[in-house]
């Protein structure tokens, strides 16, 4: 009998390894300097205290995707737990004249941007493996870009959730309400990821969309 119940306890432990229900993996998606990295180290610090990586006014500081996993969020009295993965910012065109002009020399101008083309294909690639997708928008642009609509186009090919985030609010000349008229069908929060505005209304769509 002891044989027979230790074969269960073990068969039991190996099913829930077998059947262990993973992460959601949620991609952090937009075009460069919309604010990716900045909200990715919002939610990382809120709920770990780390940071997800560095922040700049340059164009494609983020050019390797990062990512971190188990990062449990309680808000409105449910909890979530993702693999957050932070991408660079997606470009059609990425040229080193762009760096030059921030002050670079030729030489490091052109590594940054072989690197940064690099990680666009990265992100892409990244659409293959995830279960979501937060779509961040500079609420002071136009949100009728070539990259909103692809990413928005590939989420719905392939049913997964998307929730778009209209970020800088902070700035007088945000008007998240193009956004919103730019894609209705798809949920939208506007935040300052900067300052932290609107972050719990942002946290309750997360649980409530990948949930």
């Amino acid at each position: 009998m002891g044989v027979i119940r230790a074969f269960k306890r073990n068969f039991s432990d190996l099913f829930k390894k077998l059947f262990k229900k993973q992460n959601a993996r949620i991609g952090i998606y937009g075009p460069p300097n919309a604010g990716k990295t900045t909200l990715a180290n919002r939610i990382v610090r809120d709920w770990t205290g780390d940071a997800m990586g560095s922040v700049s006014h340059i164009a494609h500081e983020t050019r390797r995707a990062r990512r971190r996993e188990g990062v449990t969020i309680n808000t409105n009295g449910s909890s979530i737990t993702l693999d957050i993965i932070d991408t660079p910012g997606l470009a059609t065109k990425i040229d080193f004249h762009e760096f030059m002009e921030q002050g670079m020399d030729e030489a490091e101008s052109k590594r940054r941007a072989k690197e940064a083309t690099e990680g666009v294909i990265e992100a892409v690639k990244w659409l293959e493996n995830l279960d979501g997708v937060i779509l961040v928008m500079d609420a002071t642009e136009d949100p009728f870009t070539q990259v909103n609509v692809t990413v928005i186009g590939n989420m719905e090919a392939r049913s997964l959730p998307l929730l778009i985030v209209a970020n800088k609010v902070d700035l007088a000349e945000a008007s998240p309400s193009t956004i919103r008229d730019a894609f209705p069908q798809h949920p939208m929060v506007s935040i300052s990821a900067l300052e932290g505005k609107n972050i719990e209304t942002f946290y309750e769509e997360l649980a409530k969309r990948f949930g």
